[in-house]
């Protein structure tokens, strides 16, 4: 059985190191870089707007979430740029959108953490999503010749459109 002198050291502990205000401060981090990750963020600027050292903020994410906060940026740029690119947005806009001061720089990282360049990935996601392709039979007629043309596959690459079809004799 505990002492009242060994209770009260034990309630000074949680108070004066509860993980509660590091919690909160990691999370209000993350959560701003979440919202803001498009615009120029660093850790000078989160420090001063959490109001304590940069150092320690490093330390703090780095503990709870595995990654440096700069890290944690990337992943969540690059996460957003898959994104955009599935959706058939235009590399250069992807990458101005996100956050990127440069074309090169950011499909160079891209393709040193994604494998592929974010055009041959957008090709092959494109190419893979049912909404982007079709197999459609319809009548095709000219002047005298009647033909039907099977479409086996429509693929939108930003404002491009790419038909592929054979013709049924």
């Amino acid at each position: 059985k505990m002492t009242h002198y060994e209770t009260e050291i034990q309630r000074i502990k949680k108070i004066c190191y509860s993980n509660d205000k590091q919690l909160k401060t990691v999370i209000a981090m993350r959560s701003f870089i979440d919202s803001n990750f498009e615009k120029e963020i660093n850790l000078q600027f989160l420090s001063h707007t959490l109001f304590t050292s940069k150092y320690h903020l490093l330390r703090l994410f780095k503990r709870y979430y595995g990654l440096t906060p700069k890290q944690y940026l990337t992943l969540r740029r690059l996460e957003k740029s898959k994104e955009y690119l599935k959706q058939g947005m235009r590399v250069s806009d992807v990458c101005y959108t996100v956050g990127y001061q440069t074309h090169s720089s950011f499909c160079t990282l891209f393709k040193t953490k994604i494998g592929l360049t974010p055009t041959e990935f957008q090709k092959e996601q494109l190419s893979q999503n049912p909404l982007h392709q079709y197999s459609i039979t319809c009548p095709y007629e000219s002047n005298q010749l009647k033909m039907k043309v099977r479409v086996i596959g429509i693929h939108v690459l930003g404002l491009n459109v790419a038909i592929q079809f054979y013709t049924e004799n």
